[in-house]
Formats: C-alpha cells, sequence, structure tokens
C-alpha cells in the first residue's frame, strides 16, 4: 500500500512546480485562456450566424429579451423605469407611424437628432424594425457641419428631439428645399414644415412589426451610421454593420458581465460607446442600464448609489472630472465592481483606484471604423490592450515605422513599411480580409480609399490604417501613444484639424490657420491651437474670433490657444509643419511669437501671460 502511493507526494511537488513556474513565466496564462474561450464562442457564433438564411442581430436579440422578460427594466431613466416590453411596444408604435405615413421603407436611411433619452433607442429600434439604417447625428455640430452630415449618408428623413430644434433654424429651408421629411418629437409644432411625432406615438397600436420587414440575410448590411471626425476634414458617416454592432454587443459579456448587472450610461448614445457596447451590452446580457441624459460630475456617484449600479462605462475624461470632484467618506460606498471604456491616463487610474476603490477598469481600444479591437481583460494599469500568439492568429495588426516630419510611413528600399522592434513605438496597421473587413464611409469612396494603405508587406495587400501611434511591449500588453493625422480628441470628442481651419478661415483679417492640438497637463487628450498668419493690414482681433466660433464651432471644437506668426513652415511634402508646433507647446516664457487664449469670462481671446499660463498648467484656470 506504501508502494502504491508513494509517487502522490512527488505528484505534488511536481504540480506545485509547474505553478509556481507559471506564474512565474506566463503569469496572465489563464486569464488569457478564459479571455480567448469567450472569443472564441462568439467567433462561433457569428460564423454560425452567417449559415442561416436569415441574420440574427442585436434587434433581434432584443425582441427575444422582450419575450421572455418583459418585466424586467431595460431602461432607467430620471428615476423612471422602463422594461424590456415598454421600450418594444414604443418602438412597434414609431414603426407604425412611419409605416402608415409613408415616411420610412426597408432601406431607407434616417437621420435621427436627438439627445440621450428613452425615446432615442425606441426611434432607433423603431426605424431598425422597418430595416431602415439609421444615422446618429453629434447633437454639438450646427449649420454647416450639420447639414453636411445629414446629406453625406443620403438620409431623407430627419428626427429631432423636441430640444434641439432651434438646432434647424439655420439649415431648415435648405432640408425643406430637398424635400427632407422632418419630424419633431413633440406634440406641437413651432417650425414650418416640421411634422410632430410624439401625439402620433401616442395614438399609434403596439402590435409587432412583421420580422421580415427587418430581416437580413448578411451580417456586412449596413445598420447604422455613426459619425467620426477620421484623419482630415469634415465628420464623416462610419458605415457600421450588423457584424460590427453584434461584436461591439459583446463587449461586457467578454469581460465577465452578467444578466444581474446594472450599466451605468452616462455618455452620448450618438457615439459607439454608449449605444453599441452600452445598450447592446445590456441587451446581450439581459441586464439593465441606467441612462443619463448628460454627465454630472457631482451626481455620479450619487447615481450609482441609488440605482445600485455594478458597472459604469467611461473615457479617460470622465474619470479625471470624477477625481477632481471633493472627497467624499461615500467615495467607496458603492457597488460598482467594473469600469469598460477607453483613454485614461495611468496617473488618472491609479487615482481613481484610491478614490473609489479597486473596481475593474477594462480599458480598450478601438474606432467605430475599424476593423480591429483590443481588450485590457487583465487590467494592466497603462495599457489599452493585451495581444498574444492566439489573438494574432486570427487580427493581423503591425506596428510599423512612421516619419512624423514627413507625415507618413517608413518604406525601405523595396517600397515596403518596416516593423517596429518590441517596445517601440510605430503606426498600427491592422489588415483588411475576409475575417477583418473594412466598411468604410458612406458617400465619396476617397474617403475610405483615404483610410487604406497598400502595398505594405507585398504587393496587392492592403492595411486599415488607424492613425494611431502604439507601443507593444515583451509582456504583449499595448499602449496608445499619440494620433497623427488632421486630427486630435479633446473633452472626449475628435477634433478634425481642416474643419477648425476652415471656420477661421472665414474671418475677414485671418490670411492662414494651422491647426493642431498641445497637451495641457492634468487633461486627458489635447487643447486646440491654431498658428494663424494675419492678413495684411489687418490687425487680431479677439472678441470678433471668440464669437465666430462660438457661432460655428462645436465647445469642444473651439481653439482654446491662438498663436501669432509671420510665416507658416512647411514640411518636405508642402504640408503645414504641425509637429514643431505641438511640441513647442503653448508656454509664452519659451515662445517668442505672441499668444492669446479663450476667456469665456472676458467673451474674447485675450494675452496669454505667464500668470496665466501658470493658473492653466496648476489647474487653478479651467479650459
Amino acid at each position: 500500500m506504501l508502494v502504491s502511493i508513494a509517487w502522490v507526494p512527488a505528484a505534488l511537488a511536481g504540480l506545485i512546480a509547474i505553478h509556481f513556474a507559471q506564474k512565474r513565466c506566463f503569469p496572465y496564462f489563464w486569464k488569457d485562456v478564459f479571455y480567448l474561450w469567450k472569443v472564441i464562442q462568439y467567433g462561433v457564433r457569428l460564423e454560425l450566424y452567417k449559415k442561416r438564411r436569415r441574420v440574427f442581430t442585436v434587434l433581434d436579440r432584443f425582441v427575444q429579451r422582450a419575450e421572455q422578460i418583459p418585466r424586467k427594466p431595460f431602461v432607467i431613466y430620471d428615476g423612471v423605469p422602463y422594461t424590456y416590453r415598454d421600450v418594444d411596444e414604443r418602438s412597434n408604435k414609431v414603426a407604425h407611424v412611419f409605416e402608415e405615413h409613408g415616411a420610412a421603407k426597408k432601406g431607407d436611411t434616417v437621420a435621427l437628432l436627438m439627445n440621450n433619452e428613452p425615446d432615442f433607442i425606441s426611434v432607433w429600434f423603431g426605424l431598425s424594425k422597418l430595416g431602415c439604417a439609421v444615422a446618429f447625428l453629434n447633437t454639438n455640430i450646427k449649420g454647416k457641419s450639420l447639414l453636411h452630415c445629414f446629406s453625406c449618408c443620403g438620409a431623407k428623413v430627419l428626427v429631432v428631439g423636441a430640444d434641439l430644434l432651434d438646432m434647424l433654424e439655420d439649415i431648415l429651408p435648405n432640408l425643406l428645399e430637398h424635400n427632407i421629411s422632418i419630424w419633431a418629437m413633440n406634440a406641437e409644432s413651432c417650425l414650418p414644415g416640421v411634422q410632430t411625432l410624439l401625439d402620433k406615438v401616442e395614438r399609434a397600436p403596439a402590435r409587432p412589426v412583421p420580422a421580415e420587414r427587418r430581416a437580413v440575410t448578411s451580417l456586412k448590411t449596413p445598420t447604422l451610421y455613426i459619425y467620426t471626425s477620421g484623419t482630415t476634414g469634415l465628420p464623416k458617416a462610419a458605415v457600421v454593420t450588423h457584424m460590427q454592432s453584434t461584436k461591439a454587443a459583446a463587449g461586457f459579456w467578454a469581460y465577465g458581465g452578467h444578466a444581474d448587472d446594472i450599466i451605468y450610461i452616462p455618455l452620448p448614445l450618438y457615439h459607439s460607446a454608449a449605444s453599441l457596447i452600452g445598450v447592446g451590452g445590456t441587451i446581450e446580457m439581459g441586464a439593465t442600464c441606467v441612462l443619463k441624459k448628460k454627465f454630472s460630475a457631482s451626481q455620479f456617484w450619487n447615481d450609482c448609489r441609488k440605482y445600485n449600479v455594478t458597472i459604469i462605462q467611461y473615457i479617460g475624461e470622465l474619470c479625471r472630472y470624477l477625481c477632481s470632484q471633493p472627497k467624499s467618506e461615500l467615495d467607496w460606498q458603492h457597488k460598482v465592481h467594473m469600469a469598460v471604456g477607453n483613454g485614461l491616463r495611468q496617473d488618472v487610474w491609479q487615482e481613481f483606484h484610491r478614490r473609489f476603490g479597486e473596481i475593474r477598469m477594462c480599458e480598450l481600444y478601438g474606432s467605430t471604423e475599424g476593423n480591429l479591437c483590443f481588450m485590457n481583460h487583465v487590467g494592466k494599469i497603462g495599457a489599452v490592450g493585451r495581444s498574444n500568439f492566439f489573438y494574432k492568429l486570427f487580427f493581423k495588426y503591425v506596428l510599423v515605422k512612421y516619419d512624423k516630419v514627413r507625415d507618413e510611413p517608413v518604406r525601405n528600399k523595396h517600397g515596403f513599411c518596416i516593423p517596429v522592434a518590441k517596445g517601440e513605438t510605430g503606426l498600427l496597421l491592422s489588415k483588411v480580409n475576409a475575417q477583418t473587413p473594412f466598411f468604410g464611409y458612406a458617400g465619396s469612396k476617397q474617403l475610405t480609399e483615404r483610410k487604406l494603405l497598400r502595398d505594405v508587406f507585398a504587393k496587392g495587400d492592403m492595411y486599415f490604417n488607424t492613425g494611431d501611434l502604439m507601443a507593444e511591449d515583451k509582456e504583449d500588453f499595448i499602449y496608445f501613444k499619440d494620433r497623427i493625422g488632421d486630427t486630435f480628441r479633446w473633452k472626449g470628442e475628435n477634433v478634425a484639424t481642416t474643419e477648425v481651419t476652415e471656420i477661421l478661415g472665414l474671418l475677414d483679417f485671418i490670411q492662414e490657420a494651422n491647426v493642431y492640438g498641445v497637451e495641457v497637463p492634468g487633461h486627458e487628450g489635447r487643447a486646440g491651437m491654431a498658428a494663424v498668419i494675419i492678413r495684411p493690414g489687418n490687425n487680431f482681433d479677439g472678441k470678433k474670433l471668440f464669437h465666430h466660433v462660438l457661432d460655428h464651432l462645436p465647445s469642444y471644437g473651439r481653439p482654446i490657444f491662438i498663436r501669432i506668426q509671420e510665416l507658416m513652415e512647411l514640411t518636405g511634402t508642402f504640408k503645414q509643419q504641425k509637429f514643431k508646433l505641438v511640441d513647442s507647446g503653448f508656454n509664452p516664457s519659451v515662445i517668442s511669437d505672441p499668444l492669446y487664449v479663450l476667456d469665456n469670462v472676458e467673451k474674447s481671446y485675450i494675452v496669454l501671460t505667464d500668470a496665466v499660463y501658470n493658473r492653466i498648467v496648476s489647474g487653478q484656470q479651467k479650459l
């Protein structure tokens, strides 16, 4: 008997040795395995969907949830719960109104201009039940930009929230001239040519819409258009297919979320984070979400306590605002165990943990139109995602050398791009193939083509250019470093420098403008700055510039700083030189050119003195 069990201690010792060796050499092995298992599970599900005659979409999942858990709260808004059945029936009513009035049918595109509210979702789902694609318009844009966003997606119908009707005043004649059908989410219209929707929805039947109206045969069918600044020019309507929305809806689930979770969504629904990941993820798990009309740092944790929130959505700037709030004895008193988002700086990440407890921060990386996503499923502070050998088998990406001065990838003597070494910063490219397609933008094919790089490593290959400079360390963690091209991020929004340049160029005293973003201590992203040349015989007018950008640009797009130059430096390819300007920042003690800063109190651009500069970098003066 003793002989027969003599091997047990040796076996146990061997298992212990293997365990410690795994912990030392492969510390993330099991986390990677569990995460990849979920990715494979979802991938298999998508492949099965492709083989069906009728694809199963996020909307189908919602209708299924409304049948399975009709009385469960789906959305809580201003303290009022709306069940899965409530939203299902409300969306049916919306669909019947548009169908009965002949305003929308399968294959049409309808633009939606609404702030966060339950009817945003009801209108979205109602139109989707008719087989329409829905374009989410950014509620911050106005005038020419708003008209551009509406027209570029080919929409013939516009639905407007009751609180946003004033945004139509400048473009209403143009819309009516082009026979655009405009519907306001109120019972009484105050604008000529605008139809009311709310009164008609209240009277419409709640009976289900036949499933064949929304049926599609391919996951590649467009379902949404979500706007992004891309890397240049006016906002672009990124094509969002059922494949992309289905993948995005798996985000919370992949991180370990479940049906008992309550998700807090303070981000705008016109962005993919709140709509695709937030609302879509809630539906995928059969959970409940708390929808906030607008983010409020002072109300955030009170809301989380009031509604027993367990998962929050964030952008990096949001977390910084929360950390800047006065400390409270209630900071740790909440049920939040997970936060999902992007753009969280390492120092804010650490401070967030100190202030609010060891909440699992699930950072992710991806763009609305992109064909690649990274997820930091192990919680490594500072990393936007994690890769490994198996991930690279499914998703072909590479970091290549990039020349900031020439503003283009470095190519070798054969004309091919050069991969960077581990730990070195490079431009992130993702291969375009059948498994990771790129659907591009609505409208001009040139916009889509500009995001593609060809002949990267071989003749005929094609990669999506993310426009982001990244680095990958020896443990396969991915880190965001910078953004290239004519865009930067401020206040959680992408700012297209070309658009801002065009607006500044409308002023009579500005001859030329070069717009870029500069880092400000204690702030996420980059603050807008414009180097301008004054027309001969003119003077800089700070008040006139202030009111001009106030009228024509959203708050996040208005340049914070102005730098007056006599000559605009160009690159070797005759583009405006930005990188030297970016590196020099906005410090008046090291820049000899005249500097100005936007002042909301004075309603003007005032001289940027050393004293003002010090107040900004110390956080005493808000931007």
